[in-house]
């Protein structure tokens, strides 16, 4: 895949304006205390994965409404780690099998693998019947007509709830929210909404700058938005303005905790541009790491190691 988005020297500079409505905190702060105020406790099963250079757990815990979410917990064998890194995941990814998941844990990092419910892979149902009104197939335009309807609503108030499951869990001194794809949008979202978070990690992240992602890629998941749009045009503007409540950027704007992002310049699904956007409106310390010639997969395995570096630099383990 050529590079089809802008030149490096014009990524270096993008930041478009930033579109949040003047009740964005507001509608934020309403949806995480309804989610709080309906209760509910992580718990964590020990299993048997036939892995035996680490300890797995099968967690649930309260996300939107209060609704289960599950995840898989995989910690250093036979004691704390000083780190536990929450990771979200892909569009249309759930959190798989907990044997996919052992480089954190052989690091010495707890790993918290967050399942994104109704998505192809995750084991939890998708329960929540709040989205209505037309919408395209997928995720990205469900509740396209109001922002409290939309799916997204639901699934990052899930990531928020994570990260409390985490830190009520885990019981590490330092928390990081991490993911490839929309688990770097969810990781960003955290990175805005949640308290007491050390380090951000969002790989390539979805959900930013939708606008431009629904002109620039014809790839699932903006292509979602610019196919309903081909059909219902009338609805552009209310559907870039749900959007707008759920765009990394925001939330970007609102984080604090040290990030590294990486950016992939060949990326069909996430054109860099989107990237670069929540890049520069992050209000905390950041770096970003450049890869020229890969698509989605992003660094890949070299990345994964630079996330764990970039943990160590923040407090060693």
């Amino acid at each position: 895949m050529p590079v089809v988005d802008l030149p490096p020297t014009e990524l270096d500079r993008y930041k478009p304006d930033l579109t949040h409505e003047p009740d964005f905190d507001a509608f934020w702060r309403d949806t995480l205390d309804a989610a709080r105020g309906a209760g509910g406790r992580p718990a964590a099963g020990r299993v048997d994965t036939g892995v035996r250079a680490v300890d797995t757990y099968d967690v649930t815990f309260p996300g939107w409404a209060g609704e289960p979410v599950r995840g898989w917990l995989v910690v250093p064998k036979g004691r704390t780690a000083r780190w536990c890194v929450v990771e979200f995941q892909g569009y249309g990814v759930g959190r798989g099998r907990a044997h996919e998941h052992l480089l954190y844990a052989a690091c010495g990092i707890a790993h918290f693998v967050v399942d994104a419910r109704g998505h192809s892979r995750g084991d939890t149902g998708d329960v929540s019947a709040l989205s209505s009104g037309p919408h395209e197939p997928g995720f990205m335009t469900q509740g396209a007509h109001d922002p409290h309807a939309h799916y997204l609503r639901r699934l990052i108030t899930d990531a928020v709830r994570a990260v409390d499951a985490a830190r009520e869990l885990v019981g590490a001194e330092l928390l990081a929210a991490a993911g490839p794809s929309q688990g770097g949008g969810l990781a960003l979202a955290a990175s805005g909404l949640a308290t007491g978070l050390d380090a951000v990690l969002p790989d390539v992240p979805f959900l930013c700058d939708h606008r431009r992602g629904a002109l620039v890629s014809d790839r699932v998941p903006f292509r979602e938005v610019a196919q309903f749009l081909r059909k219902r045009p009338e609805l552009a503007e209310q559907t870039f303005r749900t959007l707008s409540y759920f765009d990394g950027m925001n939330f970007a704007a609102r984080a604090s905790a040290p990030a590294l992002f990486s950016v992939a310049l060949m990326d069909p699904v996430c054109p860099p541009s989107t990237v670069y956007a929540a890049y520069h409106h992050y209000a905390g310390e950041k770096e970003i790491r450049v890869y020229p010639f890969n698509e989605h997969e992003g660094g890949g395995a070299l990345h994964a190691m630079a996330r764990v570096e970039f943990l160590r630099g923040l407090g060693d383990f």
